[in-house]
């Protein structure tokens, strides 16, 4: 330890007062702060990789709008608890130049970010079958979503799909809807943490599945865009970002602001609804709500009493976003092709250094470079190297908390790295590679 960045008395000294019991094990934000009173008290930064947050600064076609929104005085009002008008339509435009989906702007709904909206519809969708108590993660996946389960003590299933692609996901799938307890389904495409994307064969599997037994699935679209092997940037032409919704209509999506288009601050996502089930009804709503219609529950029996709407300023910036992006004149997916950069290049820096990248493989093709990548390295958990490597100045989170199988592995995220950072991130590496060589 005496070679290490960071004093290992420093290290050592926060995290006793952490109070955490093993760093490995620890959620995104206790990692964080962690971090911040070692940096603190080392006077040493950090090459940060635990946390997603945007490295980008917000488009000035979003924070002019807001702040024209601002001045206008939409700060005293109420928005309505569906979304402006504007916003709904261009959400609705949205989604058909850039996924090539058709759905009615009384589908396409903002919520406080696609925290909100997830929330909103793990409430709701546990409510339309009485005899279906349980939501399926296909996993890995972003650990706020079963803390939000815990939270509304809700059941949850999940499974690892490393071993589970191409065709025997569909084996997977059936295992867990033919017992008929399953309502909906969670996935993320991009994936995070492992950036893994789903192939078309694979989202046409549980689209079908999806029809078969009913069940809602679920999209997190946080990283929309964000496959940089593909250039989804032109709208109305393809290729398209690819999405389950081309294979059953019984789905919702998580459109998120805070990626795409680095507006994470102001708390605005999307929720979008397909037609079919925003007016279908289900009985057992009843039980809960006043009426028994998805839809009006979803938005005035749910996302009502949780926030009463989503910011009015905020509305107006991603409407006005989201019509660059639809009139061509805002190409959002080039402004965040630095994260597949970075990837790159880090990639390469832990490959060199004795280090492995953990989920590799979209079927048989290399994953993509972008917002996350899973790397290990041999002789340690994942919970082990990250603690491990808190001492080279380097933070990021265990695959653990994700619901992945590979306990080996660590996430990291590229946002928070500077390109200037790439020489230190080396140096650390080669140094932590040196202290424990590879037999």
């Amino acid at each position: 330890m005496q070679h290490t960045p960071i004093p290992a008395e420093i290290v050592n000294a926060k995290i006793k007062e952490s109070g955490l019991e093993k760093i490995g094990t620890a959620s995104i934000r206790e990692i964080k702060k962690l971090v911040d009173t070692i940096e603190k008290a080392s006077g040493i930064k950090f090459i940060r990789m635990e946390m997603g947050i945007p490295g980008l600064l917000p488009s000035k076609i979003g924070t002019g709008a807001q702040v024209e929104a601002l001045q206008s005085g939409v700060a005293a009002i109420y928005p309505d608890i569906q979304g402006i008008p504007q916003l709904k339509e261009e959400i609705s435009n949205f989604v058909k130049n850039f996924m090539n989906i058709a759905v009615d702007p009384g589908g396409c709904l903002p919520t406080v970010g696609s925290m909100q909206g997830s929330f909103a519809a793990f409430l709701t969708l546990s409510r339309l079958h009485k005899e279906r108590d349980t939501t399926l993660f296909i996993d890995p996946g972003f650990p706020v979503h079963k803390q939000q389960h815990k939270v509304l003590n809700l059941k949850m299933e999940t499974f690892d799909v490393y071993n589970f692609r191409g065709d025997k996901l569909r084996e997977k799938l059936e295992s867990y809807f033919s017992k008929g307890h399953i309502h909906s389904v969670l996935y993320s495409n991009p994936n995070n943490p492992s950036w893994i994307c789903f192939t078309e064969k694979e989202l046409q599997i549980i689209g079908e599945l999806a029809n078969k037994y009913d069940v809602i699935i679920m999209e997190d679209l946080a990283y929309f865009g964000m496959d940089f092997r593909k250039d989804f940037s032109k709208p109305g032409q393809a290729p398209y970002q690819p999405s389950v919704a081309n294979y059953t209509d019984n789905f919702i999506l998580f459109i998120s602001s805070s990626k795409a288009f680095s507006y994470a601050g102001e708390r605005i996502g999307m929720m979008v609804i397909s037609d079919k089930l925003f007016n279908r009804r289900f009985t057992d709503l009843k039980k809960y709500y006043d009426n028994d219609l998805f839809g009006h529950t979803m938005v005035f029996g749910t996302l009502y009493p949780l926030s009463s709407g989503t910011s009015h300023s905020a509305q107006y910036a991603l409407a006005a976003m989201l019509k660059a992006a639809n009139n061509g004149q805002f190409n959002f997916v080039e402004e965040v092709k630095i994260y597949g950069q970075k990837a790159a290049i880090m990639k390469r820096l832990f490959l060199e250094n004795g280090f492995n990248i953990v989920y590799d493989k979209d079927e048989d093709q290399p994953i993509a470079d972008g917002f996350y990548f899973t790397y290990a390295y041999p002789g340690f958990s994942g919970i082990d190297l990250l603690e491990e490597m808190i001492y080279y100045g380097i933070s990021a989170i265990s695959l653990d908390i994700t619901g992945s199988e590979r306990h080996e592995g660590i996430r990291a995220c590229t946002s928070l790295i500077s390109m200037d950072q790439m020489p230190d991130l080396e140096d650390r590496l080669r140094q932590f590679h040196k202290d424990h060589p590879v037999n």
